[in-house]
């Protein structure tokens, strides 16, 4: 069954069932495959049925073959050219503008600034060494 066709070739099949998670195609009159949802067509498919309906027949690449089971797996979105994305410009950012640094020469009454505290800590470190 899975020796008349290779991964990568090109064959032309016939819709036989549509599923939410892909669509059946059949390659001969013994031979199908799968086609998942994700390989129907280039983008986001949400309904199979949007793009495919019993009996359509199309142009399917075969990606894999489980020896095993003799599972087909096709793809449609490969036979076709990717769409060319257009290139979106960039939103334009507002410039940043700078933070103005405000120091005051006077502490606000009740805060010591951290450079103040430092000073006093190390005093009082310096005092504690002395008095061991």
């Amino acid at each position: 069954m899975t020796t008349k066709y290779e991964v990568g070739s090109v064959h032309t099949g016939k819709v036989t069932g549509i599923q939410p998670y892909g669509a059946f195609v059949a390659l001969d009159e013994e031979t199908q495959g799968l086609v998942h949802i994700s390989e129907i067509t280039h983008g986001f498919v949400k309904d199979v049925n949007e793009h495919l309906k019993l009996n359509d027949e199309v142009q399917v690449k075969v990606l894999s073959i489980d020896e095993n089971t003799g599972k087909i797996s096709l793809s449609i979105r490969a036979t076709q050219e990717a769409p060319v994305e257009e290139k979106k410009e960039a939103p334009r950012k507002p410039k940043k503008r700078q933070a103005t640094v405000k120091t005051e020469t006077e502490t606000p009454q009740g805060f010591n600034t951290l450079k103040d505290k430092l000073e006093e800590w190390i005093e009082q470190s310096k005092r504690e060494e002395v008095n061991k």
